[in-house]
């Protein structure tokens, strides 16, 4: 890989942020569907009809909190997963097909010379879980309070947006700015299963699609070059990641669906005020039973919120808004990671130029820069 550690953190960043405006109304009606107020705040009392206009009102209220937590976080991620896989190669005693360790030649330092005290032979699978799952927990320690004011600014409705859905959250938080950070654990726990099955099956399908992409490519070709040397294109390389990207997706969304309600319900619950501004006056008039606030009630852990969700609501509770989350979790982190592996493609070729025209070209660094 001839990318440096900017070159990874520029492009996780900016594919961060646009697929956030793109997919951010699709998160927030997954919020509204999983929130514990979403029959008595977006139904009508007397039909049961779901009211549209109260639902799809306000759809990108918190995007903010998420483009400025986005940039550093998943940045972090990226670095930390393509170092943490370097090493793991590095390190293990028979590398990955068509990876070539570089160990031997590298320049002391840099990721590509880095290994671990001790060899192993784990499989490449489980390899990816590894550096997925400790990147994931360096991004969710960036994400979580961006997360917890999202969520609770997504459920601001009625005459309160008439003022800024952030500010008023950010004042519910002004004597417990701690609170931010309460929902770390259900993030985690709800991200690290995700990743560490999303990041190696997304490995598997696009090492798949663009082993068999070359081998077609090579038999049209007529020329003896193996399908490993044949020239990757920028919308190959980035059409192939979205489409593996969207599949591993759907399927880690769908699977952890369960612990992604109650991460919503934990999040929800941080806030002084408990709940939805409806909330609070519906629970004055007495709208609002006691079960109902005991299933919002602030400082649970991820095992007695899912039994209370499950008692009060059955298992169909944890499913909530699952079809919602498949759907946009497949455009998102198709869209999301094919922007990253071309921006990604673009800095490297741009590097590559460069360094041709200096002279430098097979240098495994430049100045001030580690190459990943």
């Amino acid at each position: 890989m001839y990318n440096t550690s900017s070159d990874i953190w520029v492009a996780g960043a900016f594919a961060a942020v646009v697929v956030d405006f793109v997919v951010y109304p699709f998160d927030t009606l997954k919020t509204r569907v999983q929130s514990p107020n979403y029959e008595k705040v977006f139904k009508d009392a007397r039909t049961g009809a779901v009211q549209r206009k109260v639902l799809f009102r306000g759809l990108y209220q918190g995007v903010w909190s998420v483009v400025f937590s986005t940039i550093p976080a998943s940045g972090a991620f990226f670095t930390t997963y393509e170092g943490v896989k370097n090493i793991m190669y590095n390190s293990a005693t028979k590398p990955p097909t068509g990876i070539t360790c570089g160990r031997a030649t590298a320049p002391k330092g840099s990721l590509n010379s880095l290994c671990l005290p001790f060899t192993h032979s784990l499989p490449t699978p489980i390899m990816h879980g590894i550096a997925s799952s400790i990147g994931e927990m360096v991004s969710c320690l960036m994400l979580t309070p961006a997360e917890v004011l999202k969520q609770n600014a997504q459920m601001i409705q009625g005459r309160q947006t008439n003022k800024s859905a952030m500010g008023q959250v950010l004042l519910r938080f002004r004597r417990h700015p701690w609170r931010l950070w309460s929902g770390y654990t259900a993030l985690v726990g709800r991200n690290l299963p995700t990743t560490a099955l999303q990041f190696p099956l997304f490995e598997y399908v696009r090492s798949r699609l663009i082993s068999r992409r070359r081998q077609r490519k090579a038999s049209r070709s007529n020329t003896s070059q193996p399908p490993s040397e044949q020239s990757e294109q920028l919308v190959e390389r980035a059409g192939l990641t979205g489409i593996a990207a969207a599949f591993s997706g759907t399927v880690a969304a769908t699977v952890t669906t369960p612990i992604d309600v109650i991460k919503t319900r934990i999040m929800l619950s941080a806030s002084d005020s408990g709940g939805s501004p409806q909330d609070q006056s519906t629970r004055g008039s007495g709208g609002v039973s006691l079960e109902a606030q005991s299933k919002i009630k602030p400082g649970k852990s991820l095992i007695s919120m899912g039994r209370d969700i499950i008692r009060y609501e059955g298992i169909r509770g944890l499913y909530k808004g699952g079809l919602i989350r498949a759907g946009w979790t497949a455009i998102a982190l198709g869209f999301y990671l094919s922007l990253y592996e071309g921006g990604r493609f673009c800095l490297e070729n741009r590097r590559k130029e460069r360094d041709h025209i200096n002279g430098k070209l097979g240098n495994q660094t430049t100045e001030g820069e580690e190459v990943v």
